[in-house]
């Protein structure tokens, strides 16, 4: 068993052991460990062979490490398959659909004999499942809501989880095979769409049947659906499944942009390729007079053929970027050096895992000129909010850790509850105090479209809020960990947002991506300027900010677009600014 079904199990044990009315602290520990299973940099059945060692992972005592070492080696846990024994069937896949609760979960298990998802959405629609305590109408209707948009994600992968996963094998496929060159991630992964349907990997060698093999023999693999001399499907023990193909380097170009995709942009490219006399294919252009073939190592090469500029992946979707380039218009897309700051961050004075010297430090070896600590605020009591006393003095040790780190700027910093009613949860004298204010709804997520619009754009007009965190509140978690958006008028939204000058959040987590490419397009195209924050709580999420960037790139983003691109100091200049003066690119730049 990998890490991410290790953690699952023990998430499962925590939530199970919590309606038993377990000790709090045993339901804590079994938190924990599927923490650290799903952070572990390693697979802990590499090392599940020596107990030391799994005992030497801080967080782990021997009673977790045994369960690991049971687990890697069998793939499953009695004590956790004696624990499900003792609750009704299905429970488990119940609480996994958001809105529904460990308690609701048993009553509708036990009061109304539900233990699938099909049976809950039949009760829902029977107006049955609403009666149960603390449910009601509305409530019923959204979790409705959550699973249709989960039948409509289907078996398609998150970034989060697919990115990496296809970064692990090419590093595979390179470390092993000598004879694979140019190994490259194409597909949605590399035009970075949020969820992918498979992973596609291609690469070139003079002996593709080798590469074939190599790869089939991979560490990781538990399934080949296919090999042959030029390709090979595979599946990985997380149930990813990977197709490599492989070509003569004179093929690469059309190869790659052939597999990277879109559908639409590649019919489009194939279309512009007839009106030329040409046939465009993955192997190369031919000519319709001569039946000569054209190849092109590098994929510039096939978009100067056909009389256009290089557009880059994350542009390829149909949303005119042919038209762009054929009026040398493409923006000129911001790359992630260009961030310089992370200003949505969080430590263990709130939710976060580690001391704000541990995440200023990994921020700084990050390459960061800058970084804001912004724990969250007393509304969160859930996430251990700071009191007003508290926030002072986490305020005082931030300018002692900006000291003692040194070679980075650190700013003061809260992510501030929007009460229902549009309000904060501190008053302008306290917020006055902070350098960065990030104002985000974490509540009352079902209220009505003019009345979450009204609520944000409240936050909007105080003149503290630097910046709306994760707009849309949406968790894009894999398969059923999903939360739908809130309902906004994001037209009013975006307006507000750039004539009040507050910065919008491009939530760089791979669990939110809010906003998301589509937004920030929309959002640009009304003059709003962004922030791409990681909203880390542990140093290894300081590493999101690519997912953040490639969301920009998405939405058509340039440097200017995005104010954490400015230096340190002419950040501190932005920040200087009355909120009114802070609207428009070239306001800001000069």
């Amino acid at each position: 068993m990998d890490n991410s079904g290790i953690a699952r199990v023990f998430s499962d044990i925590a939530t199970l052991l919590q309606l038993k009315g377990e000790p709090v602290f045993k339901t804590r520990a079994y938190q924990r460990a599927a923490d650290i299973a799903s952070e572990y940099p390693g697979e802990l059945s590499a090392i599940a062979d020596d107990l030391d060692e799994l005992k030497a992972i801080p967080g782990i005592g021997d009673a977790i490490a045994k369960k690991i070492q049971e687990l890697s080696g069998t793939d499953r846990l009695e004590y956790y398959e004696d624990l499900k024994g003792e609750f009704p069937a299905g429970l488990l896949s119940l609480m996994e659909v958001p809105g529904i609760g460990p308690k609701t979960a048993l009553r509708a298990s036990e009061q109304l004999d539900i233990h699938t998802i099909e049976g809950l959405e039949a009760a829902i629609e029977a107006g049955e499942f609403e009666k149960l305590p603390r449910v009601g109408h509305k409530n019923a209707q959204s979790i409705l809501r959550h699973i249709r948009s989960q039948r409509r994600q289907g078996d398609r992968i998150m970034l989060g989880l697919a990115l990496p996963a296809a970064e692990t094998i090419a590093a595979r496929l390179a470390e092993t095979c000598p004879d694979a060159s140019n190994i490259t991630v194409a597909g949605s992964c590399r035009r970075m769409r949020e969820s992918v349907g498979d992973i596609d990997l291609l690469c070139t060698s003079d002996d593709p049947p080798a590469v074939a093999k190599a790869f089939a023999a991979l560490d990781g693999v538990v399934d080949v659906l296919g090999q042959g001399d030029t390709r090979a499907s595979v599946v990985l023990q997380s149930g990813l499944q990977v197709d490599l193909r492989v070509t003569e380097a004179r093929h690469f170009g059309a190869l790659l942009l052939y597999f990277t995709g879109s559908k639409q942009h590649g019919i489009n490219l194939r279309a512009r390729a007839r009106s030329m006399g040409l046939t465009l294919n993955e192997y190369g252009l031919t000519s319709d007079l001569t039946g000569e073939l054209e190849t092109f190592d590098a994929e510039e090469g096939v978009y100067e053929r056909l009389g256009l500029p290089f557009i880059p992946p994350e542009l390829r979707e149909d949303h005119g970027e042919i038209e762009a380039a054929e009026n040398e218009s493409l923006p000129n897309l911001l790359i992630d050096s260009d961030v310089k700051g992370d200003l949505h961050v969080h430590s263990d004075w709130s939710d976060g895992r580690v001391p704000i010297e541990e995440m200023v430090a990994a921020a700084r070896e990050l390459g960061r000129d800058y970084v804001a600590i912004t724990d969250h605020s007393s509304g969160r009591g859930v996430a251990n909010g700071l009191s007003v006393e508290r926030l002072r003095a986490h305020n005082a040790e931030i300018e002692h850790v900006e000291a003692e780190v040194g070679g980075i700027r650190v700013f003061k910093g809260s992510e501030v509850d929007i009460r229902a009613d549009g309000t904060l949860d501190y008053t302008d004298e306290v917020l006055s105090e902070l350098d960065i204010v990030i104002a985000s709804v974490h509540s009352a997520m079902g209220q009505e479209r003019s009345v979450m619009t009204e609520r944000v754009v409240a936050a909007m007009r105080n003149p503290h809020v630097t910046a709306i965190g994760h707009l849309t509140t949406r968790l894009v978690f894999d398969g059923a960990r999903s939360r739908e958006p809130v309902d906004l008028d994001l037209d009013a939204v975006f307006r507000a947002a750039a004539d009040t000058g507050t910065l919008l959040e491009i939530n760089a987590s791979p669990k939110r991506l809010d906003l998301r490419d589509a937004h920030v397009m929309q959002a640009r195209k009304a003059g709003v300027l962004f922030l791409i924050n990681t909203d880390a709580h542990r140093p290894s999420g300081l590493s999101f900010m690519q997912y953040g960037v490639g969301t920009a790139r998405r939405g058509w983003c340039e440097a200017r677009d995005v104010i954490n691109t400015l230096d340190a100091k002419a950040f501190e200049k932005f920040l200087a600014l009355p909120k009114e003066r802070r609207a428009g690119k070239t306001a800001v730049r000069t």
